[in-house]
């Protein structure tokens, strides 16, 4: 059993996201990094800070005097960052920048763009643009649409200007007000099959949305149906969970490693936990065998601050936190990622633990995202500075619940590829 940072070990045999985050990186990092360097000729920064080789002075941008953290390395520190030909070339104390383009992050925190792993930004040709003025900088669209029109969210995630990927709900039709595949013949297998060959480089998984008024009685064959179409190209399914007809412990034996349950926050019926508040036995076995949990924050029916409450004392943390997000939720409870983020901070976790939520862990879940989430020198140059406040601050659930919080996180300044993204535009 690993080790819970806390000083506990954690029930489910997991530890703390920041110590998982660690140890999975290392080697593949290391080989990664010292090919860039050689082919690159870029500085390297030892662990305190002080310059070790390189060009020192000849960067396109550097980021100063901001707390680095950058999860997948174990750094949390006052450290400036220094950005040329579009990756991170020196982690260092007091970088000069020889030239003009410096963004002056003190008392700010400068960490990797932000990755949010369940979003509908593809529903919008302005949602890639907004949600990267917000720091994200790779993001998955979750099932807006399903094969009939999945070229329409594969055509916006193509034109974005940061990553974007779909994941094509097995419902043919995609979301519909009417419920997804509570008629079974829309969970169609061979018509995502079909779709998936078509967009292969941009599908990266199969969703299946699994509640009452989505699939019904059909939830147990949906789920069956979507794991056939993924298993042919080796893909996740992602399962929206929560008020199914279907108990958890009879869904979750479908699920196999690298697949992602959402919503994990959501209440009775069908919830993680039992009528006495305890984690499912079955939850506990998904994780064990590699099944990721993700927060899935949106609008209605996927969390409540007491089910919330219930699941991070037991320490059954996320794996990644998400958004959820569409146009509207800059006006509703979800607002942004750093702030889906931020609540997460009255629950336990610390500052880094949830930025590896939405850097390091979510760049382990979709292979598109692997080189990402991190600072390394070598790693591409996308950035997220972003603003922690002390103050009172209000944070509200999918209920109209509303708690009180000492600390939000906001975001400041994005920078993609090298470049900083104008923050309104």
């Amino acid at each position: 059993m690993l080790t819970n940072p806390n000083g506990a070990d954690a029930p489910d045999g997991r530890c703390d996201p920041v110590a998982v985050t660690r140890a999975s990186f290392g080697r593949t990092r290391a080989i990664h990094r010292r090919e860039f360097l050689l082919a690159a000729g870029l500085v390297v920064a030892a662990p305190s800070g002080r310059l070790l080789a390189g060009q020192a002075g000849s960067y396109d941008l550097v980021i100063k005097g901001g707390r680095v953290i950058d999860p997948a390395a174990g750094l949390d520190a006052i450290r400036d960052v220094a950005i040329a030909r579009g990756r991170i070339a020196a982690v260092a104390v007091d970088i000069s920048s020889g030239g003009p383009n410096v963004i002056d992050a003190r008392g700010k925190l400068v960490v990797p763009g932000l990755l949010d792993v369940h979003t509908h930004a593809g529903r919008s040709a302005d949602g890639p643009r907004a949600i990267l003025r917000d720091g994200v900088t790779g993001w998955i669209d979750a099932g807006s649409q399903g094969a009939d029109r999945v070229a329409d969210i594969v055509a916006v995630a193509r034109s974005a200007p940061q990553p974007g990927r779909v994941l094509i709900n097995i419902g043919r039709a995609g979301i519909l007000p009417a419920g997804d595949t509570l008629d079974v013949a829309n969970a169609d297998a061979a018509a995502a099959r079909e779709a998936i060959g078509r967009h292969r480089d941009l599908i990266v998984g199969v969703k299946a949305r699994l509640s009452d008024t989505v699939a019904g009685s059909n939830d147990y064959e949906v789920l069956r149906r979507a794991q056939d179409a993924a298993t042919a190209f080796g893909l996740p399914v992602m399962i929206h969970m929560g008020q199914s007809l279907s108990p958890l412990p009879k869904l979750l034996p479908l699920l196999k490693r690298g697949d992602i349950v959402t919503h994990m926050f959501a209440p009775p019926p069908s919830s993680i936990i039992d009528e006495n508040g305890r984690l499912l036995p079955a939850v506990l076995d998904a994780r064990r065998r590699g099944v990721w949990f993700d927060v899935g924050n949106g609008v209605n029916g996927h969390v409540r601050w007491d089910i919330v409450d219930l699941v991070m004392k037991q320490k059954f943390w996320p794996d990644t936190i998400s958004t959820d997000w569409n146009t509207t939720s800059p006006t509703t409870g979800v607002v942004d990622l750093p702030n889906c983020l931020s609540k997460l901070l009255n629950y336990g976790m610390s500052v880094p633990q949830v930025i590896a939520c939405a850097t390091a862990n979510a760049s382990r879940v979709f292979p598109v995202f692997k080189d990402r989430g991190t600072l390394t020198v070598g790693a591409q140059a996308d950035v997220a500075v972003l603003e922690l406040r002390d103050g009172a601050f209000e944070f509200e659930d999918n209920y109209k619940g509303r708690i009180t919080g000492r600390q939000r996180l906001f975001p400041f300044a994005t920078v993609l590829g090298g470049v900083p993204v104008p923050r309104f535009s």
